[in-house]
This record gives C-alpha cells, sequence and structure tokens, in this order.
C-alpha cells in the first residue's frame, strides 16, 4: 500500500511539473493538464483525479511544458512583450467575458479612446492619434471581481515607443503588486479572410466595455501605403486603439477609424504590423525632447495690423 501511494505522488508530480497552470478570478490556481475544452468549461487531469472548470471562474490559462492535448489552449509568450495562443473557437459571449478586462480606456486632457494589455508587466497598446499631443494619461481599468466589474484608474503611465505612420503607440502602466491584468493574445498567424467573424470591444463615445460585433469585409483594403482590415463591426470615436478580435480570442486588428457617413465602414490595423512595431520598439522610442513629444506649444500671436512694419516700408511712406 505504502509502494502504491509513491507511485500516486510520482505521477501526480509529474503531471505537475509540465502542468498548465489555470489562474482563477478569485486569486487561486489550479497545476494540471488542460485535456478537453469546451465552451462553458475546461477539464483538467491533476495527476489523481479529473476535474471540470467553468470558463466564468478563469482569469487566464499559462500553457505548461507538456505535449498539448487535441483542443488544448497553447499559450506562447515571446521576447517583444506579447504573447501569443492557440486556442479553440468559441462564442463572442465567452469571449468577451474572457478577455474583457483585458481591455482599458486610455484617456487624456484631449480626449479619450481604447487599448489593451498585453503583458502582466503592464504594457498597453492603443492608437498613436489617441495619445498624440499629451504627455499627461490615465488608464482605466474595469476588474471583475466575483460577478462585478469594479472600476480602478491609473494615473502613472509611461510612453514608451510610437509610430505615426502605423497609428501604433506602447504605453507602460505602473501596476499595484496586487493586480496582475487580463492579457490579451496577438494573432501571430494571418488566417484572417473576406467573410470571417469577428468583434471588437472598446469605449465608443466613453460608453465603457461595449462589444460589437460583424465579419471581415476585406481582408487587406489599402489605404495610404498601409493594408487595413476592412470590417462591418461599429466602430465609433473611442473605439480607437481597441481590439479587434477573431472568433478564437486571438486580436487580429486594432481599430482606428471609420468612414464618416458610412455604415459598416470600420477599420483595424493588422495584428502583423502591431508585431513588427514591437519587435522594432527600440527604433520607435518615445523621445520627451521631441517636438512632436506631446508638449502643447502655443501659437504665436497674430498681428493686428495686416499692413507691412514701419521699418520694412520705403522711406517718406506713411
Amino acid at each position: 500500500m505504502r509502494y502504491s501511494l509513491s507511485v500516486v505522488l510520482a505521477i501526480s508530480l509529474s503531471a505537475t511539473a509540465l502542468a498548465d497552470v489555470i489562474l482563477l478570478n478569485e486569486g487561486g490556481a489550479i497545476k494540471g493538464q488542460v485535456v478537453r475544452e469546451f465552451n462553458d468549461r475546461i477539464v483538467v487531469d491533476v495527476g489523481y483525479d479529473v476535474i471540470s472548470i467553468p470558463r466564468t471562474a478563469i482569469k487566464s490559462i499559462e500553457a505548461g511544458d507538456a505535449p498539448a492535448e487535441s483542443g488544448s489552449s497553447s499559450v506562447a509568450t515571446t521576447q517583444h512583450l506579447y504573447s501569443t495562443a492557440d486556442m479553440p473557437p468559441d462564442t463572442v459571449k465567452n469571449l468577451a467575458e474572457r478577455f474583457g478586462e483585458g481591455v482599458v480606456l486610455v484617456s487624456s486632457p484631449g480626449g479619450l479612446g481604447s487599448g489593451f494589455f498585453i503583458s502582466d508587466e503592464g504594457h498597453v497598446i492603443t492608437n498613436f492619434h489617441v495619445i498624440e499631443g499629451e504627455t499627461t494619461l490615465a488608464i482605466a481599468v474595469f476588474r471583475k471581481i466575483g460577478r462585478e466589474f469594479k472600476r480602478e484608474k491609473f494615473e502613472d503611465v509611461e510612453i514608451v515607443a510610437t509610430n505615426p505612420h502605423m497609428d501604433l503607440a506602447l504605453l507602460k502602466v505602473n501596476l499595484p503588486k496586487e493586480y496582475t491584468p487580463v492579457i490579451c493574445y496577438v494573432a501571430a498567424e494571418d488566417r484572417l479572410r473576406d467573410g470571417d467573424r469577428v468583434f471588437a470591444i472598446g469605449n465608443p463615445l466613453g460608453l465603457e466595455r461595449s462589444v460589437s460585433e460583424g465579419i471581415v469585409g476585406r481582408r487587406n483594403r489599402a489605404e495610404e501605403g498601409l493594408a487595413y482590415i476592412q470590417t462591418t463591426t461599429q466602430i465609433n470615436p473611442g473605439n480607437s486603439g481597441g481590439p479587434l478580435f477573431n472568433l478564437r480570442g486571438e486580436v487580429v486588428g486594432v481599430t482606428n477609424m471609420k468612414i464618416m457617413g458610412g455604415e459598416g465602414l470600420g477599420f483595424a490595423i493588422p495584428s502583423r504590423y502591431v508585431i513588427d512595431f514591437l519587435a522594432n520598439r527600440d527604433a520607435f522610442a518615445y523621445n520627451s525632447e521631441s517636438s512632436n513629444a506631446g508638449y502643447r506649444y502655443l501659437q504665436p500671436p497674430q498681428r493686428l495690423k495686416k499692413d507691412a512694419p514701419a521699418a520694412l516700408k520705403p522711406a517718406g511712406s506713411k
């Protein structure tokens, strides 16, 4: 009997060493191998038992080194701050509930927009035009505690890198130690096709945590030297900088504009541009001494008299 117990413990410890880590909303963690996933729950082998965990109780899943079973999530963190994940398709409702906490409100004296966490150190992706001309920024997050969302505002925000041409900006929020943000996974592969269903989470017109759904109208619409994702997903002022998700929960684009006067003509920056921006973030490092760094320069006063100054008038003229 003593031998059997040691065998069970050895199997359990071995499974745990190579296990996935399931982080729970209320602070706990479960180590085990995800053996199957459903829309509403996942099944985890913890070595000595198999348990079912509701998705509503899960904050995130970190993949271990064990070979993934069919249907399980595979998460990889890159050296360029962002993470990727191979997840099974799910409903918009479940995905919005799972990743909604990772979407933030970016505000400044000049306006507001959206953004999303890409690392647990507090790195946030948003649009350049959301923070253009600003140095004082704040980030509002919506922490899910139990069944309720708690709004918290952080004002210690650093601008790390900007790319005006791609309309992208990387921010760093100094978060309290007890807060670990929900990460939004960036799509590393270009699998998007015309007609695919997508959805956005953002803060249109300040209406926080709004979800809108549509399809890809055109996966590569050329505009000003870049290829954008054209989507029927409703994009409005305040959505800028927020994520556009596919039905696997991957961020396939960053919403940034719409055609005014048209319906269902929204656009997003493809994730491949986001990856390139992050991989070369040192080249786009924010320069606080630049004239475009966000300091507001007052316009020179206009002359009251439109005629030539007296010093420039010909001698003898009035």
